[in-house]
């Protein structure tokens, strides 16, 4: 009686054990070792089922010292085993019968059994000088009474001589209470497997959405994690500096690489006539074709005016003279056209002097088909062209900017398990800047995590090196560092986290990754502004 007592009381240590373990491997040798120390077998091998074949999972021999599968590193060498042979199923083996009758299956002696085919065993131990002799089968179901593998135990042994002895009944009833908690353990392991699995598929598949939804930004949600991660790692790995005592741990770094797959997920409500608006005048169309027509009228009016003239000798003007202003008005025309026409693609800061060109030209006077007078160019036309940077007037640039609001929305609307908590924050500030001057919340630096600051600087470097832009090209790594060393220099990015970018050369690793050669330059790190130099 005492030492039934002792083994109950092993048994609710191992269900303890196996519902608090978490690493696939290390559960599945508590669940061999556990079943072989309570029922004192030699030996005994798990199995998975999947598709109608066993798999052997882990093996254990102590007269052998033989320990294969599990965290040994030993890899497990034997044949799956089918549960269908030849259209048939397979009853003849052990293992294969406990699964196709869900039953447990007690040998005393298996040189003495009818009944299962022992020729792989018989096998092993002529090679081995084994005998196998004791055999203890049973399934492993799960909550749903589906069988999920099975654990077969070999040779039972008298606690006192140390003879091999049948499996008793209590033995029996010992293991398969154990089996049905390996079971349940296994399968919430299994569980949360597919469930972190299926949340990762479905995070990258948003990111992958976004990516596709624009052919300018294809590529930016994929790129973001690597390069935060690349940062991150350098960060944790820094012995100098401020950040010297910044670490993390493999769950944070699931944290931060979850939060840099969905720093974007916002901009799914952001329109593609905005997201994807390459020139100042595009909307559905780029409308500078209707400028275009516009000014080819306008070419036509001045040569239908010209002919006129040509024909009444207006004024008394001779047809050189004629001419002559009939050509210089349309090269004024044409001229005022290609002004337009580059001012459109958004590639040069509009200076003051050009908004002011923009206004007069608005004021010329075109004949639509009705013969109506109308304006050059609308009111907004006036204020697209007009666009100082980029190609996004006021309005639409609170739209783009309005996707970070939407992802804080989106992302705190989750209910995230404790391990990604902070994914909202260090997604939702990646344009925020260390002096406050960001958006949405005109955070500061120490109202931001490092993570949050890590991203943000990320993202920064992505955006500038990107060369699916509508309206840039990728530029060079060395302009790159130098405009991000005055973002530094102005507060707007984490200067120690700068530093590090600069002196672990992670925007290198990076570049040589997802940069076309061309961009890769040559960089004089004491030529960037802001760098602090090496330590």
């Amino acid at each position: 009686m005492s030492e039934l007592l002792d083994r109950i009381d092993r048994l609710n240590e191992i269900g303890i054990a196996l519902s608090a373990e978490s690493d696939t491997p290390k559960l599945l040798e508590l669940i061999m070792m556990g079943a072989k120390s309570l029922t004192h077998a030699d030996g005994g091998s798990l199995y998975f089922l999947q598709e109608a074949v066993l798999s052997f999972e882990i093996i254990s021999n102590d007269s052998l010292d033989i320990q294969m599968g599990g965290t040994s590193g030993n890899e497990i060498v034997f044949p799956d085993i089918p549960l269908v042979v030849d259209g048939n199923e397979n009853h003849g083996n052990v293992v294969t019968h406990c699964v196709l009758s869900g039953q447990t299956i007690n040998i005393a002696d298996a040189y003495n059994e009818d009944g299962f085919d022992f020729s792989g065993t018989r096998k092993f131990d002529s090679n081995t000088g084994y005998r196998t002799q004791s055999m203890l089968t049973f399934p492993l179901k799960d909550h749903e009474q589906e069988i999920i593998g099975v654990l077969q135990l070999i040779n039972a042994r008298d606690i006192e001589s140390g003879e091999v002895i049948a499996f008793s009944a209590i033995d029996q009833q010992l293991a398969e209470s154990l089996a049905s908690q390996a079971a349940v353990a296994l399968t919430q392991r299994r569980l949360i497997s597919e469930l972190q699995v299926l949340f990762e598929s479905f995070i990258r598949m948003i990111a992958s959405a976004i990516d596709d939804k624009s052919p300018y930004t294809g590529g930016h949600c994929r790129r973001i994690p690597v390069l935060t991660m690349l940062l991150a790692e350098a960060t944790h790995q820094t012995e100098v500096g401020p950040l010297k005592s910044f670490k993390i741990t493999d769950k944070d770094r699931y944290e931060l690489e979850t939060a840099a797959w969905l720093h974007d997920c916002g901009k799914v409500v952001t329109p593609e006539y905005v997201m994807d608006k390459s020139t100042k005048l595009e909307t559905i169309y780029d409308r500078i074709h209707a400028l275009e027509a516009r000014f080819e009228i306008l070419r036509r009016d001045a040569e239908i005016e010209y002919l006129r003239a040509c024909m009444n000798d207006a004024e008394g003007r001779s047809e050189d003279e004629l001419s002559r202003d009939f050509e210089q008005q349309c090269q004024r025309l044409q001229q005022d056209f290609e002004f337009l026409g580059k001012a459109n693609i958004g590639g040069e800061f509009m200076r003051d002097e050009d908004i002011a060109r923009v206004q007069r030209l608005a004021q010329l006077q075109w004949s639509d088909a009705a013969g109506q007078h109308r304006p050059l160019l609308t009111d907004d036309e006036v204020v697209n062209l007009s666009i100082q940077r980029g190609t996004l007037n006021d309005a639409e640039r609170k739209v783009i900017n309005n996707h970070i609001v939407a992802t804080i929305k989106m992302l705190e609307s989750l209910p995230f398990p404790k391990n990604l908590q902070n994914v909202p924050e260090y997604a939702g500030g990646h344009h925020e800047k260390m002096d406050g001057s960001g958006y949405p919340r005109g955070l500061r630096r120490d109202e931001m995590s490092v993570q949050a600051r890590i991203m943000a600087i990320a993202d920064i470097f992505e955006a500038l090196t990107a060369s699916d832009r509508p309206y840039k090209k990728g530029k060079k790594l060395s302009e790159c560092l130098k405009i991000m060393g005055f973002m530094k220099q102005d507060d707007h990015i984490d200067p120690d986290i700068f530093d590090i970018f600069i002196r672990e050369r992670v925007y290198l690793d990076y570049a040589e990754e997802f940069l076309d050669p061309e961009q890769i330059d040559e960089i004089d790190e004491a030529l960037i502004p802001g760098f602090s130099g090496r330590a």
